[in-house]
């Protein structure tokens, strides 16, 4: 059976259509960039652009870029104040007449690399953190998700949270080199290790395409993987979790 799942970034929103059974990919992924205001009116089009795009009816997993419980946004995280308190579900729903389910982009990719990836069969406390826009993160323990998992919302020195000096944006932003970013990046898994001690942690997200060229930088005392499904665990989660919650 093919799902379509959506990954909506700060950056960029993508899909495809995937085969629930395998966890793959059957089509080939479809991207659009993120409306600059990130509002939901925008956002609504463009995401139903995607749908359209693959001619598909029927169940749509989202993977969002913010707390959401229940399908309602709590924080609006990186995008536009509107989102927050609105029924991220209903919003899509309304706009392509399709059922949508709506998770935590972290949660989704977490659920990916749980279900099909390298995660699969690792017990103990698991932690995907997905470095893109933000800082995403999604914690399993003993296979059961912890939803809304939001590492990146830690408040660090004179910034809000310590995604806005850790993240891949942050890297491009302030044009760091893969050294001078990974110096951040270890003080933030230093301060993971810190706060919840994770058994293993898998790194998904745009960055995570370039793990062989930074490894030998990260410094954790906690086994590290990167994430096999890499940039499409968003979209393969994301479907998953509509099949299984509709």
């Amino acid at each position: 059976m093919a799902v379509l799942g959506i990954d909506i970034g700060g950056t960029g929103m993508k899909g495809g259509l995937v085969d629930i059974e395998s966890g793959e990919l059957i089509s080939e992924r479809f991207r659009l960039p993120t409306p600059k205001k990130r509002d939901p009116e925008a956002m609504a089009d463009r995401f139903k652009e995607i749908v359209d795009h693959f001619g598909y009816e029927g169940p749509i997993g989202v993977g969002f870029p913010t707390i959401i419980k229940n399908g309602i946004c709590g924080s609006q995280g990186n995008l536009h104040k509107k989102w927050k308190g609105l029924n991220v579900s209903d919003v899509f729903a309304e706009k392509t007449g399709q059922d949508v389910v709506v998770v935590n982009d972290a949660d989704a990719a977490a659920y990916a690399t749980m279900e099909y990836g390298v995660g699969k069969g690792e017990m103990g406390l698991v932690l995907m953190i997905t470095i893109g826009t933000g800082i995403g993160s999604g914690a399993f323990y003993n296979g059961a998700l912890i939803p809304n998992f939001e590492l990146g919302q830690i408040p660090y020195k004179k910034h809000k949270k310590i995604e806005e000096w850790t993240s891949a944006s942050a890297k491009e932003r302030e044009k760091l080199s893969l050294e001078e970013w990974a110096v951040r990046f270890n003080k933030f898994l230093k301060i993971t290790n810190l706060l919840i001690a994770p058994d293993l942690i898998i790194l998904g997200g745009g960055l995570s395409k370039e793990w062989d060229h930074y490894a030998h930088l990260i410094d954790s005392p906690v086994r590290i993987k990167p994430a096999a499904l890499r940039n499409n665990a968003g979209i393969v989660g994301a479907a998953a979790a509509a099949f299984r919650l509709l």
